[in-house]
């Protein structure tokens, strides 16, 4: 790993049932301190181990071939990207949620059934960052992936911030309990078939946007479709900059992370040029 990144094998200490589709994993570790200068809210990349292997093997960096060299097929863990939700340094504890979608990814999978002692591997930039600019007005948008980020964003602005968020659950039993600002409302919307199509584009397109003059700042993080739509209404339709939204395709339907990486960060790239 570059001496900018951290990486530790953690165990899990126990896990907290959120929602019905919702679960923390509280890993500990001695190595845990060594993220304290991280951000709740920044992505990582976590290491889930082969079944019935309880070690993770690393990938390790050569820099003289400038190239990842990774473990052997059988022993190599799945990875996957995830969201930094919290972490208590003194306690060693650190905190990520996952949202549970059955068997049928190996990260959902892990959270189902790990158990207190299982491992998992975490890495993330030793660096904090301001997750969103200062701005008269926010506009926060996602599916449940998002939480994390969304919960830690909102948690973060300041009392007098104003602004709206749009969060996509499952259903009603999905709500979670958010600290946001007096001023940011929050807007649950309802669909148990994600997969199929969200809610989220056509819905914030009806919302009311700040009056001229008024700085503003949306962050969009959802399945790809939605996300690609809701770029061309803030970058094409309302033209604002690059400087006044964020947009991250966290998944898409249909596909593994893996294999719609490649469509997901050009997709996530294109708007990257500031206006």
């Amino acid at each position: 790993m570059s001496r900018k990144t951290i990486q530790a094998e953690l165990k899990v200490k126990r896990k907290t049932t959120i929602t019905p589709h919702y679960i923390r994993i509280t890993l500990t570790g001695d190595e845990v301190p060594l993220f304290a200068n991280t951000t709740p809210g920044a992505n990582n990349k976590i290491f889930i181990p082969p079944a019935g292997m309880n070690k993770v093997h690393f990938p390790g960096f050569d820099d003289e071939k400038r190239q990842w060299i990774h473990a052997r097929e059988d022993v190599r863990p799945v990875v996957r990207t995830y969201t930094h939700r919290g972490l208590d340094a003194a306690a060693k504890e650190m905190y990520i949620d996952f949202v549970v979608h059955g068997d049928n990814g190996p990260a959902s999978a892990w959270a189902m059934h790990c158990q207190p002692g299982d491992v998992l591997g975490v890495a993330m930039h030793d660096m904090a960052k301001a997750l969103v600019p200062v701005a008269d007005w926010y506009f926060l948008i996602g599916d449940a992936t998002a939480i994390p980020v969304l919960s830690a964003i909102l948690e973060s602005l300041p009392a007098h911030a104003k602004g709206r968020a749009l969060i996509e659950v499952h259903g009603e039993e999905d709500v979670q309990a958010i600290t946001a600002p007096p001023g940011v409302s929050i807007d649950w919307l309802f669909n148990d078939s994600p997969e199929a199509g969200s809610l989220l584009a056509c819905t914030a397109r009806r919302e009311q946007l700040p009056a001229p003059g008024e700085s503003k700042f949306a962050y969009v993080a959802a399945e790809f479709s939605t996300v690609k739509a809701l770029r061309g209404y803030f970058r094409k339709d309302l033209h604002w900059t690059s400087d006044e939204l964020d947009a991250f395709a966290y998944w898409k339907a249909g596909k593994s992370e893996d294999s719609s990486a490649v469509e997901r960060h050009k997709e996530n790239e294109l708007y990257e040029t500031k206006a």
